[in-house]
């Protein structure tokens, strides 16, 4: 367990939710920021480098760094080289560098497991040829894509599954994310548009969940005592208004079997973390989750920039970007959830949650794509 991080003297009453500890399992957070995963290709082979260790340890000061998405090791989990994995020796050694970096700066690190689904193709420079793997082998316009995934290969996934935990354990990591938003595998069982099975992983929201229930319970035999995130959506990465639960009630059916199975924090990535989950109610996504299953949770979405995520830069205004951390503190004092994940703006300035902790928001360095690309030789062409 690293040291704690010692939390700046924070100056602005209104943020001070901000540099509160925060437990989550057996683990201390110091602060209630965390570092949202963010795809970067920079792992050749897909192994990290000191570079991307040097990357995540600039931005230790936040309470939790989520690393970008890491392949599961099996044949379709993934499509292209340079996003990292988590198996095979030079792998392994890498991440060990990676976190001991963080480690040495004080900081938590988690590692998300990500499997692509339905977004792999059968031309991915990575295992050419090996079809994609989802539920029922339709994309959400009912389009054929790849192919339904047998019993045996959700046994092999599980298996991948439980495999890249019991690494993540002795390379050191302090938690563990699994990916199950924005259309990729897990979420495309969760999906009534895409997943029209007929077998005991269809039908009803039950049935939609229990896959990835037996990933969060696959995950939680084999992780010890390190926390256990679910990262879930109601987006998708080819559709925005794209919905898993349309009411409370359906997002309860589809979340609680995930909470029961272990989940220690649920993930809630929003394009807009402030915006209302359900009509007739200001609650957020977030707020939903945590309400619905008494589950910590952590929000996502557009947190300290102007412009929103998935708008061109330059076409829509999300508002002062101190305003919006300002919401998120409020959240946070008011319990409607626990933590607050920062994208573009901790990828434009490593040193941004150290300004917001210390009060220093008129120093706050301000999003844009050519910050993203030019603040050093190892941040460009990055996306959430």
């Amino acid at each position: 367990m690293p040291a704690m991080t010692a939390v700046p003297h924070l100056t602005v009453p209104h943020l001070a939710a901000l540099a509160e500890p925060f437990q989550l399992r057996d683990l201390q957070l110091p602060n209630r920021l965390a570092m949202a995963p963010m795809t970067r290709r920079f792992s050749p082979d897909g192994i990290p480098t000191q570079a991307v260790a040097d990357y995540y340890a600039r931005r230790a000061h936040l309470g939790l760094l989520i690393t970008e998405g890491t392949y599961l090791d099996h044949p379709s989990s993934g499509s292209v080289t340079t996003v990292p994995r988590l198996a095979g020796d030079a792998v392994l050694t890498g991440w060990r560098r990676v976190v001991e970096a963080v480690h040495a700066e004080g900081g938590r690190i988690a590692v998300q497991l990500w499997h692509l689904g339905l977004a792999r193709t059968d031309d991915s420079p990575l295992h050419p040829g090996f079809p994609a793997l989802s539920p029922s082998g339709i994309t959400g316009p009912g389009e054929p894509h790849g192919r339904a995934a047998t019993t045996d290969d959700l046994a092999e996934l599980l298996d991948a599954y439980a495999r890249a935990t019991v690494a993540a354990r002795e390379v050191g990591f302090d938690a563990v994310e699994i990916h199950g938003a924005h259309g990729y595998l897990l979420d495309s069982f969760m999906w009534s548009a895409t997943n029209r099975r007929t077998d005991h992983y269809g039908g009803d929201a039950a049935g939609r969940s229990r896959f990835p229930a037996e990933v969060v319970a696959t995950l939680r035999a084999a992780a010890g005592q390190l926390p256990v995130l679910y990262r879930f959506s109601q987006w998708k990465a080819t559709d925005y208004r794209a919905r898993i639960a349309s009411t409370p009630d359906e997002l309860a059916a589809l979340l609680r079997p995930l909470a029961e199975a272990g989940v220690d924090a649920f993930h809630a990535s929003t394009r807009r973390f402030w915006e209302p989950a359900f009509a007739d109610s200001e609650l957020t996504l977030a707020g939903w989750a945590k309400k619905l299953t008494g589950v910590p949770t952590v929000a996502v979405g557009s947190v300290g920039i102007d412009k929103l995520f998935g708008e061109p830069i330059g076409d829509a205004a999300g508002g002062d970007p101190t305003t919006r951390v300002s919401d998120a503190a409020g959240r946070i004092a008011a319990g409607e959830f626990d933590l607050i994940a920062v994208g573009r703006a901790v990828l434009a300035d490593p040193t941004w949650g150290a300004r917001v902790l210390s009060g220093e928001t008129d120093q706050l360095r301000q999003y844009t794509k050519e910050s993203e690309r030019t603040l050093d030789g190892v941040e460009r062409d990055s996306s959430l």
